[in-house]
């Protein structure tokens, strides 16, 4: 598998806050904060690049959503976290396919390890996260999703780079 290597610039993002319990319903931490963000209309400035970003906190073990505000954004009176950035390893699947996800993440991890410029950084609030791509009409036309999964990477200390 080829993987994309990106940048993420920094940011500041509203916050679901930690959702241990993984509920996506109206009444969940998760489903509120996607009706918070999915009526949030975009200027065209805002509308190219990912807002949203869903990742396992590691140290509080649970889900956490991100949305990357722009200047002129409300927050919707949530926690505002600043993002600080950096490099992932990307690579997307069927969302909900996860025999192939867990594929794909192990061969992306292989790719890291056997890398002789990169390694892992994964640290507090630097963790792997997911975005689904597909537009939303594309969605409801075809009946699925794809998510795009992105792997903190750095450059190794040793690296001549």
């Amino acid at each position: 598998m080829d993987f994309r290597i990106i940048s993420l610039p920094p940011f500041k993002a509203a916050s679901s806050g930690i959702d241990k319990e993984f509920n996506f319903s109206p009444d969940g931490i998760l489903g509120k904060f996607n009706k918070y963000f999915s009526a949030i209309n975009l200027s065209e400035r805002d509308s190219f690049m990912p807002r949203d970003f869903l990742c396992f906190d590691e140290e509080k073990q649970g889900l956490v959503w991100w949305w990357a505000l722009s200047d002129d954004m409300d927050d919707g009176s949530n926690e505002v976290v600043d993002f600080e950035g950096g490099y992932y390893v990307t690579y997307f699947f069927k969302d909900g396919d996860e025999e192939t996800r867990g594929k794909l993440y192990n061969q992306a991890l292989e790719y890291i390890r056997n890398s002789d410029i990169f390694e892992l950084d994964i640290r507090q609030n630097h963790y792997g996260m997911g975005h689904i791509i597909t537009p939303p009409e594309i969605i409801k036309a075809q009946g699925w999703a794809q998510m795009e999964a992105f792997i903190p990477i750095k450059l190794k200390s040793t690296s001549n780079l």
